[in-house]
């Protein structure tokens, strides 16, 4: 199988890995094909693909340490899914892929939602047809009683009110784009109601203070994933941006001279200055100096392995849940949601107004901030200390 090997180790070069890298890479091809016992054109070799991987993952197995384990794993997944040989495992699919690949594609074109609005749409509609599927009704028969069905499902699975909502409101969206295209019967989405939700209901989950001190401390060291960690979380703790915020910045958003740091919002849509902190700055700059890869794009905050590529939202909200999680902090929020939270708790501990907090963090009106009110702790004290012995 020298072919497929070699095509591989091409494809992985042109990607940009490091040639020790491709090195491991071909040894573990060599070793997988003798576990496999892999042969030109062998078409019947997915279910022994498969318990190999669960077999090379078994430590008792596998007579090495966990993390050359998880590096064989990876690269001869890498490898199978590459050449179309790993049957995906897990997926569950249903009878209306084409339909759903087909709003998709619409609601980038003609809407211009974002990506990760699509995929959020997309996969709460995968989960009603499968549900649907299970029972054996198609889209172009079901009546509004099996949308109340799903829906209720739902809810009875433990999910809260606000995702059922979020559920239910992406399925409406569908079965409109539906009745456009006569997939399914006229009048559906009109009639499809989400669960009553009460904005505000929650009391913040954020981190105080100590723990946010506690948490940066984590990205003192020395370590290049501890000095892009530092950069990231500096941006969360001083600005209380966004996920999606830090991981779109780009190096042209930052002006030196001016010391000014432009954020993009996606979620409101439009374009914030904020001053450039001498503490974000001097992170952000060891960041560039000292990690960043030299690398022709222009995205601030970078994948440090090849192939290199943007930071994902995904990844941001990956440091900030792994570093909390050491930290051993429970019952909270544990990810960059929660910085955004203690960021506008501590504007208000400040005495600033609800306004100014909003502006700072890019809301469009105060209804949005006034939820932080609720667990101002310094004025329920003062309630709390008010004399009521002449009013009884």
């Amino acid at each position: 199988m020298l072919e497929e090997r070699l095509l591989y180790l091409s494809h992985c070069e042109c990607l940009g890995i490091k040639i020790e890298t491709l090195r491991k890479i071909a040894y573990h091809q060599l070793d997988l094909m003798h576990i496999l016992d892999l042969h030109d054109n062998d078409s019947s070799n997915l279910p022994k693909i498969e318990n190999a991987f669960r077999r090379w993952s078994s430590p008792t197995e596998r007579k090495s340490r966990p993390r050359a384990r998880r590096r064989f794993f990876g690269h001869a997944e890498r490898w199978m899914r590459f050449m179309g040989w790993l049957k995906e495992s897990g997926a569950r699919c249903h009878s209306r892929t084409r339909e759903v690949a087909i709003f998709a594609t619409r609601m980038a074109s003609e809407r211009g939602w974002a990506d990760t609005t699509i995929d959020d749409c997309c996969r709460a509609v995968d989960s009603f047809f499968v549900w649907l599927d299970e029972r054996g009704v198609d889209l172009s028969s079901a009546g509004l009683s099996f949308f109340d069905q799903f829906i209720a499902h739902c809810h009875a699975r433990g999910v809260s009110r606000s995702t059922t909502y979020l559920y239910a409101q992406r399925l409406r969206w569908f079965v409109r784009f539906a009745e456009q295209q006569g997939w399914c019967r006229p009048g559906l989405a009109d009639g499809i109601m989400p669960p009553r939700r009460y904005p505000g209901e929650a009391i913040p989950k954020g981190l105080n203070r100590d723990e946010v001190t506690r948490l940066l401390a984590t990205a003192e060291g020395h370590h290049p994933h501890d000095i892009r960690a530092r950069a990231i979380l500096m941006l969360l703790i001083t600005y209380g941006l966004r996920a999606g915020e830090v991981s779109g910045l780009q190096l042209g958003d930052l002006d030196w001279q001016q010391e000014m740091l432009r954020v993009r919002c996606p979620k409101p849509g439009r374009t914030h200055l904020y001053p450039l902190s001498p503490d974000v700055g001097q992170a952000i700059l060891r960041y560039l100096r000292e990690v960043r890869p030299a690398h022709p794009e222009r995205t601030l905050f970078l994948t440090m392995k090849a192939p290199i590529r943007p930071l994902s939202r995904g990844v941001i909200k990956g440091i900030v849940f792994t570093r909390l999680n050491d930290l051993g902090i429970q019952g909270k929020r544990r990810g960059p949601h929660a910085l955004r939270h203690a960021a506008a708790q501590h504007l208000l501990d400040q005495g600033l107004s609800m306004k100014a907090v909003g502006d700072y963090l890019g809301h469009r009106s105060t209804a949005a901030t006034a939820i932080y009110a609720k667990v101002n702790l310094n004025t329920l004290r003062e309630v709390a200390e008010i004399n009521l012995e002449g009013l009884l």
